[in-house]
């Protein structure tokens, strides 16, 4: 019968020599070939020496490819040009569409599944904007139906809708130029 070699990795060595030594004082006698080797296996973290041989068979994922960076259109662009040296939005567009990509950037300053009051949905507006009109922005968020709020204003909360490419393209570019 042809030898097939069969690596055996583990991550700690400590633990792998732990387990071998527990299994080996609970066997009666001494363990034959096979046995050893299950022992070997599950000591590494396998069910058995057939689950290690399976897992050594089992190709290699490839790497996936590097997302390609997504193309700004003339539109993202503008957006993009709204935004100061520092990353705040320097003015608010007068173009609705160039608005509406705008906001995104802003959106993106908010943590999901976290409960903001009005004052703190300010103050996340106020450091991210440059031209002093919070309000403008906090109920455009809220219009576009990226910040959910009570009908008191007493609680906002960050949706989850999934941006247009477009949106995409300009929140990639913004981070690749301003974020930390």
């Amino acid at each position: 019968m042809t030898r097939v070699l069969l690596p055996l990795h583990t991550a700690d060595l400590s633990t792998f020599a732990k387990s071998l030594a527990q299994q080996l004082a609970d066997a009666t006698e001494p363990p034959g070939h096979q046995s050893l080797m299950n022992m070997l296996a599950r000591a590494a973290g396998h069910r058995n020496l057939q689950a290690l041989r399976a897992a050594q068979l089992k190709p290699a994922r490839p790497p996936q490819p590097a997302q390609a960076p997504l193309m700004l259109t003339p539109l993202a662009r503008k957006a993009l040009g709204q935004f100061d040296a520092q990353g705040r939005l320097a003015r608010w567009p007068t173009r609705f569409a160039v608005q509406r990509l705008a906001i995104w950037v802003l959106w993106t300053h908010f943590e999901l599944r976290r409960v903001y009051t009005e004052r703190e949905v300010n103050e996340v507006l106020k450091a991210w904007n440059a031209f002093g009109d919070h309000a403008t922005l906090r109920r455009e968020l809220v219009e576009m139906k990226l910040l959910a709020r009570k009908p008191d204003c007493s609680e906002y909360r960050k949706l989850s809708p999934r941006p247009g490419d477009e949106a995409r393209a300009l929140i990639q570019a913004w981070r690749a130029g301003y974020a930390a």
